[in-house]
């Protein structure tokens, strides 16, 4: 009888050596600036609960998700916290045309671990000595690169605060980095968006920019190209009326329904 059982073992070994393997596809992956982890992981989780399909994400700066895009990182999406990097993208044909479109906006805020908060350009001029200190720091994204930074900048300019508080920035790789800064104590201010502070309760917003005191700040999204697979569902569930729910709770304006796709 082992003589039988022999053969059919070594049988049986060869047909597993010779049978293709199959891999299951990966869930998708999404790059998304930092400032969004904690509104796009609330939607993710429901779209997790309402598909059962699994999504990955991956968080960082602006500017360094793209350039990892231009270098065939294999995201299906992006979401950008500005235009301008999306433009860059997609001067690079680096997009799917037709999917991009503005889904979000935000507001920009000066937060502190303390502070007493003050309303209107004067106070604000007049606060800021007082917040600082006399060798105290302001942290910012990069002023030259990073969204955030480049609309703070644009606020500091506007206030005549610019020239003053350039020699005290702390210019960090992306906005919640200023914000972790400000929330450990390390810089007693920090500029920030508006959904950062909501993100971590160890701040509080001393000051709130009006709309018109920098750039409208957008969140574009669009498909990745050359990843062969399609992200039509995902986009259009990211732009859903349960996700604008999501979105809004944690500090974002809601544009999806409304906007259309840009024009390629």
């Amino acid at each position: 009888m082992i003589a039988h059982i022999k053969p059919m073992l070594v049988s049986l070994l060869l047909a597993l050596m010779v049978a293709p393997v199959t891999h299951a596809e990966p869930p998708p992956l999404v790059f998304a600036a930092a400032s969004l982890r904690e509104g796009l992981d609330a939607v993710l989780a429901q779209y997790r609960r309402d598909t059962g399909q699994e999504v990955r994400v991956s968080y960082a700066g602006t500017p360094t998700l793209a350039r990892q895009i231009e270098a065939a990182a294999p995201a299906q999406l992006f979401l950008s916290a500005d235009a301008r990097w999306m433009d860059y993208l997609h001067e690079r044909d680096l997009l799917v045309p037709g999917s991009r479109l503005d889904l979000l906006s935000n507001d920009l805020v000066i937060v502190a671990s303390q502070c007493q908060p003050v309303v209107g350009a004067s106070a604000l001029r007049q606060a800021i000595p007082s917040w600082l200190g006399e060798h105290g720091r302001l942290a910012l994204a990069h002023p030259d690169s990073v969204p955030a930074g480049r609309y703070g900048k644009a606020a500091l300019q506007k206030y005549a605060l610019w020239p003053t508080l350039q020699p005290r920035l702390v210019e960090v790789e992306n906005v919640r980095l200023a914000l972790r800064l400000a929330a450990m104590g390390e810089v007693p201010l920090a500029l920030v968006y508006g959904s950062d502070a909501l993100a971590d309760r160890a701040v509080r917003i001393c000051y709130r920019f009006e709309p018109g005191d920098h750039p409208p700040i957008r969140y574009p999204i669009a498909a990745i190209g050359g990843s062969g697979r399609d992200s039509a569902e995902l986009l259009a569930y990211l732009r859903s009326t349960q996700a604008g729910e999501l979105w809004t709770q944690h500090g974002f304006g809601f544009l999806g329904q409304s906007a259309a796709a840009v024009s390629e």
